[in-house]
């Protein structure tokens, strides 16, 4: 049987084992196609109220969850050179991934060439409405990539949690979890602490995971009834660039690394994994979905070791999906604009895409808030920024919640790598199919 049919079995399994969930999410694309926003505000505001609703419950344990999760996992590694070995490998594991999710999304666009279809559909009021939004991003990032790199060090670690500053909290509290790995026994009082709070933080979960399908059905249709149909038509080759983009990296390449560089069943993990991928697909929140990532990975198998250490990492800095998205985007506006596409331009915009998605934050949206360090780095105007964002957030939420798929499953692929290299996988609960539904 063909890697590509094991994924679309497993997925289908998983589906299966989550059909509330995929039950959720066909009716909420229902609603939001039959109930537009236009015409029914009264159940768009209603709908919104739940969906963000959910979003918060989860992500109101998402910063202990990190924190928690990161010193556990790094002390419970302890030797340097056990956490040397294993960082080195998710760095290399992540980049690999990233490149190649780069490279897919270049010969998509340049192939389909979206941008050509989308002259003259941009109206200036609609990009009036943004541009506010558009230019406080471009103020901040305009020529500053050195202030970009010296803000993820946190000058107050304390500020940085308060605020929610992923990056920054996650460089502080993986030097203050090697600090306390290297401290020895004094330290173990302040770890027992830590994983008392992930312990919480993951009962905490289990609860809020009961109130998935409703949230899930609320956050797509309003997805889909803000959209409407008549904008797909208008950008509709943007979307399928994307998507097939997207596409190729989730039945392609993630098979394929894994195929390489372990002996993972590709079907069984993509099966593990359904449920925290159709959450991602509602949510379109990487951070949001990690509770839930970090709870199929290692209840199908994966050691809390690697999990711990790897998957909070990820959900902040491995965002291919983003990665991909971001390409297509900026090769978009060029050929909207007629700009020349040079392969000085194509390294340029690359090399840019993959510094920008490691800084976005795992929410939605936050794609098209660093997705300004690129087109400013290639030499786009903030008038052009403005036009072209005005489509680009038209359609970002739809793409948002494909991409983030992408970024969620990455995550589990390298986690599941990892612990088979290290011997942290248990391929007994990951196949069986009883167990894993009773996990």
């Amino acid at each position: 049987m063909g890697i590509h049919m094991q994924v679309i079995i497993a997925l289908l399994l998983g589906i299966k084992r989550n059909g509330h969930i995929f039950i959720g999410l066909l009716l909420g694309i229902i609603v939001g196609c039959f109930l537009p926003k236009v015409d029914y505000p009264t159940v768009y505001n209603v709908l919104s109220f739940v969906g963000t609703a959910f979003i918060n419950t989860i992500q109101m344990v998402v910063l202990p969850l990190v924190v928690s999760a990161i010193i556990i996992g790094i002390s419970n590694i302890g030797d340097s050179k056990q956490l040397t070995k294993l960082g080195s490998k998710m760095i290399f594991y992540y980049a690999i991934i990233t490149v190649l999710a780069v490279i897919i999304a270049i010969a998509v666009a340049m192939i389909m060439q979206p941008g050509l279809s989308a002259k003259g559909l941009i109206t200036h009021d609609v990009a009036a409405s943004v541009q506010g939004y558009v230019t406080s991003a471009l103020e901040y990032q305009k020529d500053n990539m050195v202030q970009i790199f010296l803000d993820l060090i946190p000058k107050n670690p304390f500020e940085a949690l308060s605020t929610g500053k992923m990056i920054p909290i996650i460089i502080f509290t993986t030097v203050f979890a090697v600090a306390l790995s290297k401290a020895g026994d004094i330290s173990r009082p302040l770890v027992s602490i830590f994983e008392s709070i992930f312990a919480a933080t993951m009962k905490i979960t289990d609860w809020i995971m009961y109130l998935a399908a409703p949230g899930v059905f609320a956050l797509t249709a309003c997805a889909v009834s803000t959209c409407g149909v008549g904008v797909f038509n208008n950008i509709s080759k943007y979307i399928i660039a994307v998507i097939l983009a997207l596409a190729i990296q989730f039945f392609a390449v993630y098979p394929l690394i894994m195929k390489i560089f372990s002996k993972v069943p590709v079907g069984k993990l993509y099966s593990a994994i359904t449920e925290a991928i159709m959450v991602a697909f509602g949510t379109a929140s990487s951070s949001a979905t990690l509770p839930l990532t970090i709870t199929c990975c290692e209840k199908r198998g994966i050691s809390n070791r690697v999990c711990s250490f790897v998957l909070p990492l990820g959900a902040t800095l491995n965002m291919d999906g983003t990665a991909i998205m971001q390409v297509v985007a900026v090769l978009f506006m060029c050929q909207m604009y007629g700009i020349e596409v040079s392969l000085l331009l194509i390294a340029e915009i690359a090399f840019l895409a993959i510094v920008a998605s490691s800084t976005s934050a795992g929410i939605p949206g936050a794609g098209m808030i660093t997705i300004a360090l690129i087109l400013n780095g290639v030499g786009l105007t903030p008038e052009q920024l403005v036009l072209g964002f005005s489509l680009l957030f038209a359609v970002e939420r739809f793409v948002d919640m494909f991409r983030t798929i992408c970024n969620v499953t990455s995550d589990c692929v390298v986690a599941a790598m990892i612990a088979d290299n290290e011997n942290e996988l248990n391929y007994e609960l990951l196949c069986n199919e009883v167990q894993k539904g009773n996990a």
